[in-house]
């Protein structure tokens, strides 16, 4: 008998999705995993549950009834930062973007397999205990990580991020200075060796909306063209007033 445990065992996650027969497919491939599992068909449901009984983990349809599920994900990432998966039958580029704009921290589109569902899910949740078992302190003027309570502060302030915002944030703020390429942070942030770039640009939008002053001039999470992003310590420390 196997008695190592993996990063879904004993973690709550909430599915959301309107077809019943792929919501029992991916709630068994989830439990396999050790995971307690809350299923929900519609959006009022998915919101009641996530209120009463709060999950470690969300996979969300974007296309459920009531409310769709890029409302469902505004409304969760209101409350809490939750991972989110999101869920889509819309292959387009565009439609991903939607997603992960509305708050979610990764997407599958359909079909997908079930087991790469259940990939993603372990690694999403692995990235934030890892982050959470080693304290990694760092102080960049006005910004401050602080990985025992999970925490990004600017100006003494948590800044309100998600899961894979956080990750990010705190992966550049590691290596102030430095210009890291897309394709590394998709290794290195979401643990893909391939994936779809223009993830990493929403979220380092999403980013300076939360950071800058200006996102549309951003001076803290700097773009090398052609080649990726860095933190930079000097207009941290400027802003903060300090030399």
């Amino acid at each position: 008998m196997d008695d190592r445990s993996g990063p879904l065992d004993g973690a709550r996650v909430l599915v959301v999705d309107d077809d019943p027969t792929l919501l029992e497919i991916l709630s068994s491939y989830l439990a396999a995993a050790g995971a307690a599992v809350d299923t929900a068909a519609d959006s009022v449901t998915a919101l009641s549950l996530a209120a009463e009984r709060p999950p470690q983990l969300v996979v969300l349809d974007r296309m459920i009834p009531g409310v769709d599920g890029l409302e469902v994900a505004r409304r969760l990432r209101g409350a809490s930062t939750v991972p989110i998966i999101m869920l889509t039958a819309l292959g387009e580029l565009e439609h991903r973007i939607e997603g992960l704009e509305a708050g979610a921290d990764d997407y599958l589109a359909k079909p997908f397999s079930p087991r790469e569902l259940v990939l993603r899910a372990e690694s999403l949740l692995r990235r934030v205990a890892a982050s959470a078992d080693v304290p990694v302190d760092v102080r960049l003027g006005r910004l401050e990580v602080d990985e025992a309570k999970r925490e990004i502060r600017l100006d003494g302030a948590a800044l309100p991020l998600t899961a894979r915002e956080h990750d990010l944030l705190a992966y550049l703020a590691r290596r102030p200075g430095r210009t890291v390429s897309r394709e590394q942070l998709l290794a290195d942030v979401w643990g893909w060796s391939v994936g779809d770039v223009s993830t990493i640009t929403v979220h380092v939008r999403r980013l300076r909306e939360k950071l800058e002053d200006d996102p549309a001039a951003p001076r803290i999470i700097v773009t090398a063209w052609g080649v990726g992003y860095r933190l930079d310590e000097e207009a941290l420390r400027e802003e903060a007033g300090q030399p």
